[in-house]
């Protein structure tokens, strides 16, 4: 069993993750992306953004970690996991999005470092 957090360090993690999600929205439509969808998800795994450019819609796992390695290796495969069932899940509600190429993005940030963008970070696991 996992010991409790302090509640305030709960809310605090909250809100620096929230910040990390505007802060990688901002930086990827600067890059010409745009937002479809934000912290889509529930029980089964969570998409912190999914985004479209071009013909390319990308499902975007958001990384806020002290260093950007940090950030990488916080995305293990339970995630990956979790993240494709997501993925599917949105897939079968927004069936117009068949016809786009899909790719699972990451976007990493630390304190200080400007954001890194991840194409094609990891594979959508069926």
């Amino acid at each position: 069993m996992r010991p409790r957090r302090d509640p305030s360090a709960r809310r605090a993690a909250l809100r620096w993750g929230m910040r990390a999600e505007v802060a990688a929205a901002l930086f990827l439509l600067a890059k010409g992306y745009r937002i479809v969808a934000w912290r889509y998800g529930g029980k089964g795994g969570e998409i912190d953004l999914i985004c479209r450019r071009g013909d390319t819609i990308a499902f975007v796992e958001v990384k806020a970690r002290a260093t950007l390695d940090a950030a990488a290796a916080a995305i293990g495969a339970e995630k990956e996991r979790l993240f494709g069932r997501a993925a599917r899940r949105w897939l079968a509600r927004n069936g117009w999005a068949m016809r786009f190429t899909l790719r699972c993005d990451a976007v990493l940030l630390a304190p200080w470092r400007w954001p890194r963008h991840v194409p094609d970070a990891f594979t959508l696991q069926d």
